[in-house]
């Protein structure tokens, strides 16, 4: 599970600390006088319910938390995050305290036995005056199955008291306190499966519903003092098949009674505290740490917008000064690397937007800009939008309609209303521009962090580096680029996969990480030379060659075509790479199969392979899918294997965007190890709502919860679909936070 900080524009990190400092509220106490409100609080597993059980009930869209409990036979860390009105999902890391990850103590050491799980909860339909708020779950549906169950659960609230009523399957199921429903219907839902699946990950759909079930409960109650709430239920599991039980030495988890009772207090917006009395015999504690990605607002220091001041403007165009209009652009607007031209009384100005999200807010402080230099004979204003000199989208501005709407400002008048909606760009440059930035050579040094969580060597991996990075721009569309990565300081010399006791035929393309970062004190990330360019409208190209990330060289090429102002785009990429030696600079592997001398063994690596995807890329307009994007790329991935990479993700009002993502390939279940398929989640959040200033730069944190070989996609510095963002804005929306 690694977490790396990025932004999608300029590679610009943060540090990983003011990324969490800005996620959470500043108010540390909350208002015990105010009205009481019973909002929904998260249970000891993650996701919306009272203890050990869940309910019918689901957070506000948005809501993201950080949750741990702990008890004396797990502790349990998870992230819960309300993607949807109607979907909840949680990912959670379980730590058997009685238990050892294996028996080896070469392999593993000391490190507790941890479990991995995946849960979900859909709703069913909203609560009414009559009807209950009632939700279908899954919890660890993409685990081991150590805690695997099924749930239909039903909550309605009178005042401030919330009544669950539910009915659960397998780990919610054990004390078969009920004839299973589905089993009078059919006699294979009579029997579950009781075996642990062995390498994790996969979803089991033969289990659902299936086998014991039971009937569980409870009550949720608001106190009139608004930090204070009271939980009660009936717990529908019996325990006796926990696997702290049947692993432990000598874990007796026998319950003295059902009834399970909690307190909650609730510490602000922020959080909650908890801490229960379960089973009769048991003390459980919980910390709730939250926000919500629909209501993160940006508090920017900006410099306010100049007004238009066309008296003050040149008399001529051989009058302007250039310079000075560029500058402006680029400080009060974010227009950044101008270049102006006039034709047929139209001044262009093609820059990259770096500082606003909202376009229409640049626009207005360019024209605002534009009209204070330039004279009457200037008919209209046209911004030509760039990313990497690749021109994008134009939006034409009438200048005499605009500078009337300024001085007389109407009742209802709008900026729109005297531009242009987003269009091709409709001319070539002329050669003799009156200012022409190209910023030929640009730098940057930044704090990286890498770090796995829920490893056999220990739950806790990290790198903290540095990055090096620079570009020189041949010409408008070639650019040398390189960066250098310099470890500071790690742990995973503990990463102990090497190699598997009889070898492996699968291509080790990065089980083999260890070897890249541990073992070395600086490497070359990526040195490369990148040809980009428009090919026609709505096409766009890149061909590139060189060490392409740290464990990779070769030579590629992408295309894409993205219609201006549409919700799909569909490109193509295609790769001859070759392994990097890990003992070397600039080395590369010269053969497929090499030999371990710490194992004995063989092992196998990427000498020479051919990699790339057709990818469709597509933004849904249903209503239950509002701002969500879906990525289907079909093709071969780094070891060889042929499938699919599926990507989903949904943004928030304030353009944070969450995601998930899974590889399915023809690789076997048994050949991809542990963790039977690659999947991982991401959060990338705008930098302008954890800064004072305004940005459209992102940070990236990542989590793939196991790395193994299958499924695995070549780290290309540039993706087109990033950097044409522009012509139909996903990473650059607006926030809606008002």
């Amino acid at each position: 599970m690694s977490a790396n900080i990025l932004s999608h524009s300029g590679l610009r990190p943060t540090l990983l600390s003011g990324l969490i400092a800005s996620l959470f509220s500043p108010v540390l106490l909350a208002d015990a006088f105010s009205p009481t409100v019973l909002k929904p609080s998260q249970s000891d597993f993650g996701g919306v319910g009272l203890m050990q059980m869940p309910s019918g009930r689901m957070a506000a869209e948005g809501e993201f938390s950080l949750n741990g409990d702990w008890s004396d036979e797990y502790h349990k860390y998870n992230v819960n995050l309300q993607v949807m009105p109607w979907l909840e999902t949680t990912i959670r890391y379980t730590l058997v305290q009685d238990s050892l990850y294996s028996h080896s103590p070469s392999f593993s050491g000391d490190t507790k036995y941890t479990d991995k799980g995946i849960d979900f909860k859909i709703r069913l339909w909203q609560e009414s005056t009559f009807l209950p708020e009632t939700s279908v779950g899954f919890r660890d549906f993409g685990g081991t199955g150590l805690f695997d169950g099924e749930f239909i659960a039903a909550t309605k609230r009178f005042g401030n008291l919330d009544f669950t009523l539910g009915m659960g399957w397998g780990y919610l199921g054990t004390r078969d306190s009920i004839t299973n429903p589905f089993c009078k219907a059919s006699d294979k839902f009579c029997d579950r499966p009781s075996d642990v699946r062995g390498n994790g990950g996969s979803v089991d759909y033969d289990r659902w519903f299936k086998g014991p079930a039971a009937l569980f409960g409870g009550i949720e109650y608001q106190t009139p003092w608004k930090p204070l709430r009271f939980k009660l239920e009936y717990d529908s599991n019996d325990y006796s098949q926990d696997f702290a039980v049947l692993r432990g030495r000598d874990v007796d988890m026998t319950p003295e009674t059902p009834w399970n009772v909690g307190v909650l207090y609730r510490l602000g917006d922020w959080g909650d505290a908890r801490v229960s009395y379960q089973r009769g015999n048991a003390l459980a504690l919980g910390l709730t740490m939250r926000t919500n990605f629909n209501d993160m607002k940006a508090m920017w220091l900006d410099e306010p917008a100049l007004k238009p001041r066309p008296s003050e403007a040149a008399p001529s165009i051989e009058q302007v000064n250039w310079d000075s209009l560029a500058k402006q652009l680029q400080s009060n607007a974010g227009y950044s690397d101008a270049r102006i031209d006039i034709e047929n009384n139209t001044l262009i100005v093609t820059a990259t937007q770096t500082k606003y999200r909202d376009r229409e807010q640049a626009q207005q402080r360019a024209a605002a800009i534009i009209a204070s230099f330039v004279p009457q004979t200037i008919t209209h204003y046209r911004i030509v939008e760039t990313a990497e000199n690749m021109p994008l989208t134009s939006v034409d501005i009438d200048s005499f309609e605009y500078k009337s709407q300024q001085s007389t400002p109407l009742l209802g008048s709008e900026f729109a209303q005297v531009k242009s909606d987003p269009q091709e760009v409709p001319s070539r440059l002329t050669d003799d521009p009156y200012v022409d930035n190209l910023k030929r050579f640009d730098y940057s040094i930044s704090p990286s962090l890498a770090q796995s969580f829920g490893s056999a060597e220990g739950f806790y991996l990290y790198e903290i580096g540095l990055n090096a990075a620079a570009e020189y721009r041949l010409t408008r569309h070639l650019i040398a680029s390189g960066g250098l990565h310099f470890n500071l300081i790690d742990n995973y010399d503990k990463f102990n996969y090497e190699v598997p006791p009889d070898g492996t035929s699968v291509p080790r393309v990065r089980t083999l990480f260890r070897s890249y970062v541990s073992d070395n004190a600086a490497w070359v990330n990526n040195l490369q030379l990148t040809y980009m360019n428009q090919v026609v409208d709505g096409v766009y190209a890149q061909a590139y060659g060189g060490y392409l990330e740290s464990m990779f060289a070769g030579v590629g090429g992408e295309l894409l075509y993205r219609p201006l102002n549409r919700n799909w785009a569909i490109g193509a990429d295609v790769n001859l790479v070759s392994q990097r030696d890990p003992d070397s600079v600039f080395g590369l592997f010269s053969e497929d199969r090499q030999y371990s001398n710490a194992d004995g063994v063989y092992y196998q690596v990427q000498s020479q392979g051919v990699t790339g995807f057709v990818t469709g890329y597509y933004m849904p307009q249903w209503q239950f899918l509002e701002s969500t994007l879906l990525k289907v790329g079909v093709g071969q991935f780094l070891a060889g294997d042929f499938g699919t990479r599926i990507d989903f993700s949904k943004q928030f009002d304030s353009g944070v965007i969450a995601g998930a993502y899974a590889s399915f390939t023809d690789m076997s279940t048994e050949d991809y190890g542990e963790g039977s398929f690659t999947k991982g989640f991401y959060v990338s959040i705008p930098f302008d709502v954890m800064t004072v200033k305004p940005s459209n730069n992102r940070a990236d944190i990542s989590w793939q919860p196991i790395t193994r070989d299958g499924g695995q996609m070549l780290g290309r510095k540039y993706q087109l679909f990033d950097l044409t963002d522009a012509r139909s804005p996903w990473f650059q929306r607006p926030s809606q936070v008002e």
